[in-house]
């Protein structure tokens, strides 16, 4: 009979939060006895429809075979489901259910599941244990691992959340197979920005892997997933709240927070934005002469033989997009900071720049890209 190699393992340190980061083929199938293990009064699994079919019913009907009660909740998929509204009917479903402190709330599905799933986690009872089960390759190479969760406002991303960490992390690569094309590949946005902030050797690897990449394969997949979880692993438990380090996960995300909010959250997937983000940051950063001149062009190609977007959509309007952008986490006093980088595989932590440098990266983003440039209803579609 065949079975399924060891997963690989990792452990994010954090003394009495620390927790453990499985991965590898077949993991979700051992996901009860994991869970088993952490003595839950009951189980709630919030996914979405689809995957609840797929992998949440045989997950609950072999928790419930061992004894241990397991609901099932539901949400639509997609960006806009993480709003108020839908977190206040989580917490009276959860209610309602009358789960105790000793329940486990299990994130199945992609960042916007995790995200929404953790937040209510840290919310209900003033918090109570979660795991992590991503099913997108974003989630899994990056939002799935950290504590960090939340939800979105009319004026910016992930505006109201919390830190709030996982108990467990299971990465099943098989779950990738059913994903659409067009979502691994925003994971690879991801994955490219972890070799470009701290790690030249990934950067490579995913280089020699692009075309295998594009079409949604490579047999480096379990490894390129392990270094993108042992890179943010290692910057979590050196920085958990993000007051230093952890601060570099952010590069691309100044402008690519801000294209989603502008272009309306789900028209863009989280991957793509981060993906013109980095061009955008890349430019900023040759402008204010921490970047090597050629790093944006050497990004956009790496980028776009990974089937990833680059240019900034033509529709978008540059005032919306700062206007957004200084509302940014990261901004102070009104003024935008950006993750910068020296080099590739060498970031630098968010520094100031003012108004009009970032107008004139912009500026210069449309220009050299506009042939590439699409408009919102057609980005990500190709």
């Amino acid at each position: 009979m065949e079975t399924n190699p060891s997963p690989l393992r990792l452990h994010v340190q954090l003394g009495e939060r620390s927790y453990p980061i499985l991965i590898g083929s077949g993991v979700l199938s051992s996901a009860s006895e994991h869970l088993r293990a952490l003595q839950p009064s009951q189980v709630v699994l919030v996914t979405h429809p689809r995957l609840a079919e797929w992998y949440g019913e045989p997950l609950r009907h072999s928790l419930e075979q061992e004894g241990i009660p397991a609901y099932m909740l539901t949400v639509p998929p997609g960006e806009r489901t993480k709003r108020w509204e839908v977190v206040g009917r989580l917490l009276r479903q959860m209610a309602q259910l009358a789960l105790d402190r000793r329940c486990i709330v299990v994130a199945l599905g992609g960042g916007v599941i995790g995200d929404l799933a953790g937040f209510v986690a840290a919310c209900y009872l003033r918090g109570v244990r979660y795991v992590q089960i991503p099913t997108t390759l974003l989630a899994q190479v990056d939002s799935s691992v950290g504590g960090k969760t939340g939800v979105n406002l009319p004026e910016g991303k992930n505006l109201v959340g919390a830190f709030h960490q996982p108990v467990l992390v299971l990465i099943d690569t098989d779950t990738l197979k059913t994903l659409s094309r067009r979502h691994f590949r925003a994971g690879l946005a991801e994955v490219l920005k972890y070799g470009i902030i701290a790690d030249e050797t990934l950067w490579r690897l995913v280089n020699a892997e692009a075309n295998s990449l594009r079409q949604c394969h490579s047999t480096h997949l379990a490894e390129i997933i392990y270094r993108c979880c042992e890179i943010k692993a290692n910057i979590v438990s050196e920085d958990e709240t993000e007051q230093g380090v952890r601060a570099i996960l952010n590069f691309g995300h100044t402008v690519g927070h801000a294209l989603e909010a502008v272009a309306g959250y789900g028209r863009l997937l989280h991957g793509e934005a981060v993906s013109i983000g980095m061009v955008s940051a890349a430019l900023v950063g040759e402008a204010t002469g921490v970047t090597p001149a050629g790093t944006a062009e050497e990004i956009a190609r790496a980028l776009r033989a990974l089937g990833l977007p680059v240019a900034l959509p033509r529709d978008v309007e540059f005032d919306g997009l700062l206007a957004v952008m200084a509302r940014d986490k990261k901004a102070r006093d009104g003024q935008v900071r950006f993750v910068l980088i020296e080099r590739i595989g060498q970031a630098r932590l968010p520094v100031a720049v003012n108004e009009k440098e970032v107008l004139h990266a912009l500026m210069m983003h449309r220009e050299r890209f506009h042939r590439e440039a699409m408009s919102w209803k057609t980005v990500g579609q190709s």
